[in-house]
């Protein structure tokens, strides 16, 4: 079993930035790659970054690349969101997941956490 824990979210214009955290504890944490996945009212789950779990490897959403970046910690079990230029249609419920799995898809992943609202205003 894998916990994870989100923080870091909140209320910010458009054109900020927020740093989003998800801790882990449980089972070894580089055994796991970590995804960040976002969901708007009224949309399904989206994909938005995934690190490998060396932190070698990042692959990320269009709609983020260039403005967003994924990192990890593995000596803190902590994986990170850097949010910048963030735009009103970032707004959305962002969640932190973990899974044996390099991929994009919600079903590569096994644990997720509780997520933290990104509200982005005009």
């Amino acid at each position: 079993q894998v916990q994870l824990v989100e923080s870091g979210g909140g209320l910010v214009q458009a054109g900020g930035s927020l740093r989003l955290s998800c801790a882990a504890s449980g089972r070894t944490f580089t055994s796991y790659t970590m995804g960040w996945f976002c969901q708007a009212p009224g949309k399904e789950r989206e994909f938005v970054a995934a690190i490998s779990r060396n932190g070698v490897n990042t692959n990320y959403a269009d709609p983020v690349k260039g403005r967003f970046t994924i990192s990890r910690d593995n000596a803190k079990n902590t994986v990170y969101l850097q949010m910048n230029s963030l735009k009103p249609e970032d707004t959305a419920v962002y969640y932190c997941a973990a899974g044996p799995h390099y991929g994009s898809r919600w079903l590569d992943y096994d644990y997720w956490g509780q997520g933290t609202q990104v509200t982005v205003s005009s």
